[in-house]
């Protein structure tokens, strides 16, 4: 395998630098974290924040004053949870984004490419105009989105099995065509069903909101969204042999079909968990990992933390911004990131020819490092 000495693979190069924005990432997520929760429609000061926050973590203060009241709710019920779960759907986003562009070798893809955005609107919906999941109470909605998003990654691995064994295209291809099938039944029981509030109700949650955060909710999710980066995070090894193709790594004594079906299950879990917990928000798995692309490469045992990291930063932010953009109102989250993400792309595919995306994806374009990864 001859490497190119001319090509480079990101803008930043080395060790340092990559610990060195790994640790400032982790600590722009903390200041973040930590500002973000003093930003919101009520005016509330910065000591009284940190008070409430101090009092409920380790009972220090007054609890007359920080225990009970509007401003205690505010704080520990509305605005902590709310950012926290920005932080774990920004990361899982993020991280999801990472894994699909991998799995079908296409860069510009996002978490929803394979046909698990409309499986998740097609579940919401039947449990909005049918009662479906009404057994679940309040959670009908989210549950059944989840299921649905599962549903259709488990049928889009059984489609692209059939008469041979699934590849990227395949994979592609059948992601498309289920995608394409749950969106016009979406659409016909939406049709038939003829209800207006309904309409509102499954648009509002299409278009993606944080709103419904709980902390019963987070102890579920954010331990998931951490687990699942986790283990993405210890097959980079193989992550990287997938951007190789399937001859070279069988050349290598690894056969990525396994890999591949494993890989997409825990990312319809991570996406299920998502789209369960905020609904459906595009684009942050999309722009994230094609920027830290640009700037550190395709090495993957790179690219996932700083992916992580810099998507959850990203959605505190939009968070905080779709808050305060229109006073006393909130824009859903959805619409604000496609708002900031599909110009951010589109500006991007201006400036750059396509054509040299992909060629950081192909085999005698790969850079020294990769392959060293890879080894």
């Amino acid at each position: 395998m001859k490497r190119k000495p001319d090509f480079k693979n990101g803008i930043f190069h080395g060790k340092p630098i990559y610990v060195l924005a790994v640790i400032l990432l982790t600590v722009l997520l903390v200041i973040s974290i930590l500002t973000a929760v003093t930003i919101g429609s009520v005016d509330l000061s910065v000591k009284d924040v940190y008070s409430v926050i101090l009092y409920k973590l380790f009972g220090i203060g007054d609890p007359e004053v920080y225990g009970v009241g509007a401003m205690s709710d505010i704080v520990w019920f509305i605005r902590l949870p709310r950012i926290l779960l920005a932080t774990a759907v920004g990361m899982g986003l993020a991280v999801a984004g990472v894994i699909m562009q991998a799995i079908v070798k296409n860069p510009i893809a996002d978490p929803y490419i394979l046909g698990i955005s409309s499986g998740a609107s097609l579940g919401a919906t039947v449990a909005i105009f049918l009662g479906v999941g009404a057994v679940f109470g309040s959670n009908s909605i989210g549950i059944c989105a989840f299921i649905g998003a599962f549903l259709i990654s488990v049928l889009v691995q059984i489609t692209a099995n059939i008469g041979g064994r699934a590849n990227s295209v395949r994979l592609l291809l059948a992601g498309t065509a289920l995608g394409s099938v749950c969106s016009a039944f979406s659409n016909f029981v939406v049709y038939i069903a003829g209800d207006r509030d309904g309409i509102q109700t499954v648009t509002f949650w299409l278009m993606g909101s944080l709103a419904g955060a709980k902390w019963e909710n987070l102890a579920v999710i954010i331990p998931c969204v951490f687990i699942a980066t986790l283990f993405f995070c210890t097959q980079s090894r193989i992550l990287n042999m997938m951007l190789l193709g399937d001859e070279v790594s069988i050349t290598l004594g690894t056969d990525l079909h396994r890999y591949r079906q494993v890989y997409l299950v825990v990312t319809a879990l991570l996406i299920g968990f998502v789209v369960y917990s905020a609904g459906i928000i595009g684009f942050v798995g999309l722009i994230i990992p094609h920027v830290v692309r640009m700037f550190f490469g395709t090495d993957h045992k790179k690219m996932l933390p700083l992916s992580a990291l810099s998507g959850s930063i990203f959605l505190i932010w939009a968070d905080v911004a779709s808050r305060i953009i229109i006073p006393k109102s909130e824009v859903p989250i959805g619409i604000l990131v496609s708002m900031i993400g599909a110009p951010c792309f589109i500006y991007k595919l201006t400036k750059q020819n396509l054509s040299q995306h992909w060629k950081m994806l192909k085999l005698d374009n790969l850079d020294y490092h990769l392959h060293k990864a890879v080894w």
